[in-house]
């Protein structure tokens, strides 16, 4: 026989999946439900704001987009970062200081980095 203290931990744990998978389920049944179905020739177009698409969608792009778009990723997961941190500043400054300093310094070793390899120096196509 489980103790009472682990069985009410299941308790909580199986109502907190239970919930979750109520939040889940309930939207994609009540979108199903609601939403209207179109039919017909443009139902397989790519939608691109509204206007009739022109040519392939797929075409390939350059790596440079895509390490920029790493790039920008990098600073964001840096400002994502950097607002709790200065949230939680306090008992230990010249710790919580020296650690910012160096999550910041390696994510500007990825910038000098992509620098270096010419990421940011765009070349136009005629």
């Amino acid at each position: 026989m489980l103790p009472k203290e682990l069985l009410t931990d299941f308790l909580a744990i199986t109502s907190y999946l239970i919930v979750g998978a109520i939040f889940a389920i309930v939207p994609l049944i009540l979108s199903s439900l609601i939403v209207k179905r179109s039919v017909g020739e443009m139902r397989e177009e790519t939608y691109e704001s509204g206007m009739p698409t022109i040519g392939s969608a797929w075409i390939q792009f350059s790596v440079a987009y895509y390490i920029y778009a790493l790039i920008f990723l990098a600073f964001d997961v840096d400002v994502l970062y950097l607002f709790p941190v200065a949230l939680a500043y306090g008992k230990y400054v010249i710790r919580d200081f020296i650690e910012v300093v160096m999550f910041v310094g390696i994510l500007s070793l990825a910038i000098v980095y992509a620098w270096c390899k010419g990421v940011f120096e765009w070349e136009r196509k005629s």
